[in-house]
């Protein structure tokens, strides 16, 4: 298993929504913004491992992200971590306000 972080992104609504993604590490510029249409009432799960465009997330490096939407969306928030012998998965759930 490879280290991952997925954002799994759910419109509930009935428009199109219009996502950003931001990238912050602790010593370089952000990276973004990295850009994605979900559909009225579609789900997207987005592993930040594949974001290209504008540029590729660095592997084994700290960073933190921002998501933002112009309608209301919901983010569930996944991290594997299969550096060391143990495997370690943890989630979380955010809600647009």
């Amino acid at each position: 298993m490879v280290s991952h972080e997925t954002a799994c992104i759910l419109n509930p609504g009935e428009t199109d929504a219009q996502v950003e993604i931001m990238i912050y590490f602790n010593d370089r510029d952000p990276a973004g913004p990295y850009r994605h249409t979900i559909a009225a009432q579609r789900t997207l799960h987005l592993r930040f491992n594949d974001l290209e465009d504008p540029e590729i997330v660095p592997r084994d490096t700290d960073y933190a992200s921002v998501i933002s939407s112009d309608q209301p969306i919901v983010v569930q928030h996944t991290r594997l971590d299969s550096r060391r012998g143990g495997v370690a998965l943890l989630s979380t759930t955010a809600f647009s306000q």
